[in-house]
């Protein structure tokens, strides 16, 4: 059962998508997935690899920025800014309970100039935290 949840009018989040998610999402009109799961971090939860043909079949592109137990990087978080700037439509963003996909877009809404206590709120809307990254997020805004 699909838990997408609302960050932005064009921004969505998820736990881990299993494949009948997909076909939600391109239902839903999502344009783009963002996958922020590491491949191999659960081997039962689909892979990248089928995920992304999932997305394809439905029409949809797919990207992989993977946020593994090392953090946030400056590459991931130009790559999170690239697929917002870029996608056609929503876009989809997943990882095993969503939180992680929610901070790359607070890092990403940052370095944008969302003002930081604007995504705190929007984060706490979709039902995430934060307070974790809080720092960095102050850190990236140009404010």
């Amino acid at each position: 059962m699909s838990d997408f949840r609302q960050l932005t009018e064009n921004v969505l989040v998820s736990p881990q998508l299993a494949l009948e998610d997909v076909a939600a999402a391109a239902a839903a009109g999502v344009g783009l997935i963002v996958n922020n799961r590491p491949d191999g971090e659960e081997s039962s939860a689909p892979q990248g690899d089928e995920i992304a043909a999932a997305a394809a079949a439905a029409g949809m592109n797919y990207v992989a920025i993977p946020i593994g137990h090392a953090g946030f990087s400056e590459p991931q978080v130009n790559a999170m800014i690239d697929a917002l700037e870029q996608a056609e439509g929503p876009i989809l963003a997943y990882c095993r309970s969503g939180t992680r996909s929610t901070l790359l877009w607070a890092l990403a809404a940052a370095k944008q100039g969302v003002e930081p206590d604007d995504i705190a709120r929007t984060a706490a809307r979709a039902g995430y935290d934060v307070s974790p990254i809080r720092a960095m997020i102050d850190m990236l805004s140009p404010r």
